[in-house]
């Protein structure tokens, strides 16, 4: 029997002072960041490829993408390691805080923002405590074509 999805679980983190989530079950693993191999003639919000136990992947910096001002690398910075249309990538956030469980009747449509991130990348917004958490749809991450150019790397970055 079917049943309709009550409520989610997703990872918790920062980009600056904003708090955002994503659904674990897009989230392979997360990691500390590792060494990066520089891309030329990628977009800027690539930060470069890593190599994961022999898979290898792009890894995207959140800030650039959504274009937020640049942090330094610190000690709470991770990578969460993405399934996205069938590739797999790094995407670089600040600092990784929890995972909470959200009632999808507690989401919100997103707010028509003046500053911050474009709407596209949102599914919604939440609260969780007192704190304004904005989901992120990480199907939106890449246009057609960029997830096309990244896809070429080692062969299609397909799941391992």
């Amino acid at each position: 029997m079917y049943r309709e999805i009550q409520e989610i679980q997703v990872a918790c983190f920062r980009l600056g002072a904003d708090l955002y989530a994503i659904d674990i079950m897009r989230i392979k693993e997360i990691i500390r960041p590792l060494k990066l191999t520089c891309l030329p003639r990628f977009p800027d919000f690539v930060e470069g490829i890593i190599n994961l136990r022999g898979i290898v992947m792009p890894v995207v910096d959140l800030r650039k993408r959504f274009g937020l001002p640049e942090n330094e690398t610190t000690s709470n910075t991770r990578l969460l390691i993405v399934n996205l249309t069938g590739q797999v990538l790094a995407l670089v956030v600040d600092e990784v805080t929890e995972v909470v469980t959200v009632a999808v009747k507690d989401i919100k449509p997103p707010p028509a923002l003046g500053e911050g991130i474009d709407t596209e990348y949102l599914l919604g917004v939440c609260l969780v405590r007192q704190d304004m958490i904005m989901l992120l749809n990480i199907d939106r991450l890449l246009s057609t074509h960029e997830a096309r150019e990244l896809g070429k790397i080692n062969g299609g970055l397909k799941e391992a």
